[in-house]
């Protein structure tokens, strides 16, 4: 049974009385999946894609749903490997790193905003040679609070620019899901050959005839969230290309954008981003900024840091006993160097 949030109240009812009953085996949905108001039968196993896209306390309560749950969480966004062990710990980490066969590695280029006509031909040949474009916007429409390209006022701009036998859509969050969905089948069938965006293509959506990504304000942007948009091209066995406009004149952004520039390794990307950002909180409720780690730093203890969890898994592996000797020992070590420091942890 599909269960969402747009759904009529009736329509929810009934699903609500299938999942509670068991009658249905498996249910697939949105964040509609954790609500109060469901109730499984027996839920014995979650598989959450695009993990990333939910908070900490909403992957945390779909795991209640349920008495122990076997759980299986996936990410396009790549999470550097230090990261990845004190995150899920607890977890077995697989990495896919490699490229499905036959597909190109994206050519990238970060230029100012000058250099939009510039762009503006490029994507026009890549149309008239049968290929598809995104133009990406960080808003909706014009706001004097938030500088930056919006998708309503670029979408009619870009009219007055192409010539008219290319047609040219504007698609974002706020739009009902119908239109959303009739607009994106006209693009994967070629009938919109440049769709003015939002951040809502930023997953889930394969038109492998696409091949150019132009982001405008890009230093607006995540270094993952960037990284996740450019991956909607170059998913056919044409040549791809990547266009982040910089609106900014500040050596940080174009230090940041530089890094995506150089590199299509999801990986690298999210260790720099790891860098800039900071990881957040991940025992907790924050997504960036410092850890707060009391006795060591991600970056120049990671080693250590690995060899702590390594360590523990081999003990709870039985790999390794911890005499009663050893554990009285560990005990008044804490007590003497860490409880008496007044640190928390």
């Amino acid at each position: 049974v599909l269960l969402t949030g747009s759904m009529k109240a009736k329509e929810k009812r009934e699903a609500y009385a299938k999942i509670e009953s068991g009658e249905v085996s498996i249910i697939i949905g949105t964040h509609a999946l954790i609500q109060d108001s469901v109730n499984y039968k027996n839920l014995a196993l979650v598989i959450t894609d695009e993990q990333h896209r939910f908070g900490v306390r909403q992957r945390e309560s779909i795991a209640n749903k349920g008495s122990m749950p076997h759980i299986i969480v996936m990410s396009a966004t790549p999470i550097p490997r230090t990261l990845a062990i004190i995150m899920y710990g607890d977890l077995d980490i697989s990495i896919i790193d490699e490229l499905p066969a036959n597909r190109l590695p994206i050519k990238n280029c970060v230029v100012g905003t000058n250099y939009r006509p510039n762009a503006y031909k490029f994507i026009e040949q890549q149309v008239v040679q049968g290929r598809q474009a995104y133009i990406i916007c960080p808003t909706v429409e014009f706001s004097e609070a938030i500088e930056g390209e919006n998708v309503i006022d670029y979408c009619d701009t870009l009219k007055n620019i192409f010539p008219p036998y290319i047609n040219i859509e504007y698609l974002h969050g706020k739009m009902k899901p119908a239109m959303k969905n009739e607009i994106m089948d006209r693009f994967a069938k070629n009938e919109i050959q440049i769709l003015v965006s939002t951040t809502v293509v930023e997953v889930g959506v394969n038109v492998p005839n696409a091949t150019v990504m132009m982001i405008e304000n890009a230093e607006r942007f995540g270094l993952a969230g960037l990284h996740q948009l450019r991956g909607r091209v170059g998913r056919g066995k044409y040549q791809s290309y990547c266009i982040f406009i910089n609106a900014s004149e500040t050596k940080k952004a174009s230090e940041r954008l530089e890094i995506l520039n150089h590199s299509n390794n999801g990986f690298e990307i999210a260790n720099e981003d790891l860098k800039l950002r900071g990881p957040g909180d991940f025992f907790g409720v924050r997504q960036s900024g410092d850890m707060e780690f009391k006795l060591g730093d991600i970056y120049s203890d990671a080693s250590i840091l690995k060899t702590a969890a390594d360590m523990v898994n081999r003990i709870e592996d039985g790999e390794i006993e911890v005499s009663d000797v050893e554990k009285q020992r560990l005990d008044e070590y804490i007590d003497k160097y860490i409880y008496s420091s007044g640190l928390n942890i």
